[in-house]
């Protein structure tokens, strides 16, 4: 099987440091999703097959339709673990950096990771920082968890991929493609799941576990957010959602409760931007999503603090939520122009 997300110069760096036991950290992007976490977990199972002390250090404590994840509940999370989450990331041998590409993405752990002394980037997200002494970069891989799995059987350990370690890494593959819709979804993605599940991952239980999980909160949120704050603009083929901190106070919000919501709005027939933005305690985000050739990683980076994918970004802003939607619809006319479609 071919591994496109390895490239020999880099799989040989990797193997050379792995060829002995070592203490090992692995840490993620603030907010971690299905990627984050199963391209996380999914080689920390592996690494600890292989002799390693391993061990997954996360910037927040994930969303809890993530928390049923095999290993999760050894995973250490900076926002309840401080001191011993910096400890683990700065005495680390060897630093796994997956699915963020600037080391400001770890959010409160970003000095810690910077201390690192041997960092290993594993990501999919354009224009990664130089910061790591060994670099697999690919943004044509559908999801980190893809790229984990290709480095892992390049370095021949596709046999210490159990049950375990390929839900976590089928859980990645599965939400960063949008369950295999998205443009990014290859044949290889598809050879990756289908080797995943002959591992053992069980894709229906995995689907259920993600999607099947709703609180009645979330659900009626949902309901709120596409009945009173979804914003349609037709002659642009654009949605737009916005939610308040009142809004969210509401409906008793949990971190993972907006999560897909963005889509909504970009499955209404005709469209091809959607936008979401909320108003958190200390700061407004953005989503964005758009369909064909319309980068809306390059709409947040050049408006907002932001970026990502081409189909598929996110941003933020310190402004009050009102000008943040306002600077967003002074912004958006040029930008369609600029990329008719």
């Amino acid at each position: 099987m071919h591994f496109p997300s390895a490239p020999e110069a880099q799989v040989a760096s990797l193997h050379a440091l792995l060829s002995s036991p070592r203490n090992v950290a692995i840490v993620t992007h603030f907010n971690p999703d299905g990627d984050a976490l199963g391209s996380s977990l999914g080689l920390w199972h592996v690494l600890k097959k292989l002799g390693h002390t391993a061990h997954v250090v996360l910037p927040n404590t994930a969303p809890l339709d993530l928390h049923w994840m095999p290993g999760y509940s050894e995973a250490i999370a900076w926002d309840t673990a401080r001191s011993e989450s910096e400890r683990i990331v700065c005495e680390s041998e060897i630093l796994f950096c997956l699915d963020f590409n600037k080391p400001d993405r770890a959010s409160g752990l970003e000095s810690a990771v910077r201390a690192a002394k041997t960092k290993v980037l594993v990501d999919h997200h354009r224009n990664p920082d130089d910061f790591a002494q060994v670099a697999f970069s690919d943004i044509t891989a559908c999801a980190t968890a893809q790229m984990v799995f290709d480095i892992l059987g390049a370095l021949g350990h596709m046999d210490l991929i159990d049950k375990n370690a390929a839900t976590c890494l089928y859980t990645g593959l599965m939400t960063d493609s949008g369950s295999f819709r998205f443009p990014s979804t290859t044949p290889h993605t598809l050879h990756v799941a289908a080797e995943l599940m002959a591992h053992g991952a069980v894709p229906e239980r995995i689907y259920e576990a993600i999607m099947d999980n709703n609180t009645e909160d979330r659900l009626r949120l949902l309901g709120y957010a596409l009945q009173e704050r979804m914003e349609v603009m037709p002659d642009k083929r654009t949605a737009l959602i916005v939610l308040t901190k009142e809004d969210l106070g509401r409906f008793n919000f949990q971190p993972g409760d907006t999560e897909g919501l963005v889509n909504y709005g970009l499955s209404i027939r005709g469209n091809r931007l959607a936008a979401f933005i909320v108003e958190r305690p200390d700061v407004v985000k953005l989503s964005l999503r758009s369909k064909g050739n319309l980068p809306v990683n390059e709409f947040l980076a050049s408006h907002f603090t932001g970026g990502g994918h081409a189909n598929a970004a996110g941003g933020h802003a310190q402004w009050p939520l009102a000008r943040v939607v306002e600077k967003f619809k002074q912004e958006l006319p040029a930008f369609l122009a600029k990329y008719p479609g």
